[in-house]
């Protein structure tokens, strides 16, 4: 067992992050004891499970980072500061904020970290799951994809392997409920991730554009999978998915519009928000999202 103390730059509210990651039924947290069990595959795929527990408060905000096997701890560390974007300075994202036009939700939101998933392979998985669903039944499909094919360790969840994935039948799939054509899309992209012909690491020193160009070409892949896959498997902290619903219900919401607002419409709101379109972003979708009540 070892244990690490990290202390990170202010404002940056770990209570946020949590209510954020429970919407997802599959993570496992506490909000009250303020922690989170990661599911990390560290040294190639062996499953670890790491704890991040908040010790500190959003003005001083501090952290005990533990895991069982000591042998991986430099590893795992530096991918739970990955994950939770510890050395992203968020004052500076929330100066820039304070003269524009969604200012006020970024005053409400204060210190909010644009946080990872917590496996690149999975949130392509995910993203692609999430194609044209609504969220609820989404996650219903995905907590059914990990618990019939992936592993479970100390009561927390992984995905399986992309080798795994690649040899389910499609026939198994669609008793889940998925559709034949997203059923299709998961095996023959883990096929690609399994085989190597698609190198997800490679991904990490690719420019925005570079990822794009090179995910659009693959069966299944659309812009706004590779936007989300830049968004919260890579956090690139200029994304702005103008195709979003969440998105242009917030807008709609926070500029009192009749209708949703048009594509030219978000272009115009968002000039003033680069080069953090990804803050602007997130912050937007924390702003229709239901607090939890503790």
């Amino acid at each position: 067992m070892w244990q690490e103390q990290v202390q990170v730059t202010p404002p940056y509210d770990f209570d946020r992050v949590l209510e954020r990651l429970a919407i997802d039924p599959l993570n496992t947290l506490d909000l009250d004891e303020r922690y989170v069990k990661v599911p990390l595959r560290l040294n190639g795929f062996e499953p670890h499970v790491i704890t991040v527990q908040a010790t500190g408060s959003k003005q001083a905000p501090a952290f005990t980072v533990s895991g069982k096997t000591g042998a991986v701890k430099s590893e795992a560390l530096k991918e739970v500061r990955r994950i939770f974007q510890w050395d992203r300075e968020l004052s500076a994202i929330g100066e820039h904020f304070k003269s524009t036009a969604i200012a006020q939700i970024f005053e409400e939101h204060e210190g909010t970290p644009l946080v990872l998933d917590f496996s690149l392979y999975g949130s392509l998985i995910k993203c692609i799951i999430h194609q044209q669903l609504n969220m609820a039944f989404a996650m219903t499909l995905t907590m059914r994809f990990v618990k019939t094919y992936g592993e479970e360790v100390d009561g927390v969840w992984f995905h399986p392997h992309p080798e795994k994935s690649a040899d389910i039948p499609v026939t198994e799939l669609r008793e889940l409920q998925f559709s034949g054509r997203k059923a299709e899309y998961i095996t023959g992209i883990s096929a690609m991730i399994a085989s190597g012909e698609l190198d997800l690491n490679k991904l990490h020193d690719q420019t925005d554009e570079e990822i794009m160009n090179e995910l659009i070409k693959i069966k299944g892949i659309g812009p706004w999978t590779v936007q989300n896959i830049l968004l919260f498997g890579l956090g690139r902290p200029n994304l702005f998915p103008i195709a979003d619903i969440g998105i242009q219900n917030a807008l709609k919401q926070h500029f009192n519009l009749d209708a949703k607002p048009t594509k030219e419409d978000m272009l115009t709101y968002s000039k003033e928000w680069e080069p953090y379109l990804s803050y602007a972003s997130l912050y937007l979708w924390r702003s229709i999202e239901k607090r939890t009540e503790r």
